[in-house]
């Protein structure tokens, strides 16, 4: 009832074999069965999209009528009554509850995150299909303005984890807070799991946005979140051997990034040096990071229907295009 979570479990979660190519909705899977396993009162499920969003806890039952004993609820296909129940579950206490679909359909259960923002309820969402790279399923299923206007409101903390790795620390992070709701923005594509012996730890996630690889003195800051930011790591690569110094940063949640020290954001994004924020979604916001000066790269439109290589083509999501804008960048200063 006191919501403890059991000491060292962060040491149980998988691990993830680096340059392997994984969704983040698969590792989510992966880290709930560990999870669910640790933490008994971890209950939930989806919007009846389970064998995508990978949110079904394998070894347990269904809650069904006359048998209450599983920890699976089948919601249906109804994501603001799933919100509202997950909201009643966590007022009683006792539970941990989670709940899944496709990032585009947050819309139809807005009102009850919102309430449970409101409520400063820890309850965990677990949004997947969360770019354009959704590819074949067209505009109305590709999600562009959600992760923006899921970051509006208020005491609801929005994590975009960049690979496998930093979505187990998405999870721990989630778990760890009380006072409000998290939203996990997942991708369905496969996105490589970085080299943590090159880069900084996953467990800078934690801090919402850091220096995931340094450059001294930079004359140029990528700044992404999600998918994108192993372009941006590629197309830092390009640059470098350019001869640019070039530093990216991963801004996976700025409701975490902004309850840091303000000498420490300060540190990560120093105002002095250009900025190119990269996501595949609206660019709305993101003009506070990257100051004035700086550019985005992002959709602001709808999406389109093609495979997901294609649109991050034809969208300049690739690290020649990124790379290109950057050089832009730097030549207007």
């Amino acid at each position: 009832m006191s919501g403890a979570l059991p000491e060292g479990l962060a040491e149980r979660l998988p691990a993830f074999e680096v340059g392997k190519a994984i969704a983040t909705r698969n590792a989510s899977g992966e880290v709930l069965q560990v999870l669910s396993a640790e933490l008994p009162g971890l209950v939930g499920g989806s919007a009846d999209l389970a064998p995508s969003t990978k949110t079904l806890i394998k070894q347990e039952t269904d809650v069904k009528k006359g048998a209450y004993g599983g920890r699976n609820l089948r919601f249906g296909v109804r994501e603001h009554a799933m919100g509202g129940i997950l909201n009643g579950l966590s007022v009683h206490k006792g539970f941990i509850p989670y709940g899944g679909t496709f990032l585009v359909f947050s819309d139809y259960m807005r009102p009850s995150i919102r309430l449970a923002a409101m409520m400063g309820r820890p309850i965990i969402y677990v949004f997947t299909h969360d770019s354009v790279f959704v590819g074949e399923d067209g505009p109305t299923h590709e999600p562009v303005e959600h992760v923006t206007s899921l970051r509006a409101i208020p005491n609801l903390t929005v994590i975009r984890p960049a690979d496998a790795a930093e979505t187990a620390v998405a999870w721990l992070a989630a778990l760890e807070r009380s006072t409000g709701p998290t939203a996990l923005m997942l991708t369905r594509h496969n996105i490589p799991v970085l080299d943590r012996t090159e880069l900084a730890p996953a467990e800078m996630l934690r801090r919402g946005g850091y220096v995931l690889r340094d450059a001294s003195d930079p004359d140029l800051i990528l700044i992404a979140s999600g998918s994108e930011v192993h372009v941006a790591l590629d197309a830092a690569g390009i640059l470098t051997e350019e001869g640019r110094r070039v530093r990216v940063v991963n801004l996976a949640s700025w409701e975490l990034f902004e309850e840091q020290p303000e000498e420490y954001c300060l540190e990560v994004l120093p105002p002095s040096v250009p900025r190119l924020a990269i996501e595949a979604g609206i660019t709305l916001g993101w003009e506070r990071y990257v100051g004035d000066g700086g550019m985005m790269h992002g959709i602001d439109h709808f999406g389109a229907s093609a495979p997901w290589k294609v649109i991050a083509e034809k969208f300049g999501f690739t690290p020649e295009s990124l790379a290109d804008k950057a050089r832009r960048l730097i030549s207007q200063r």
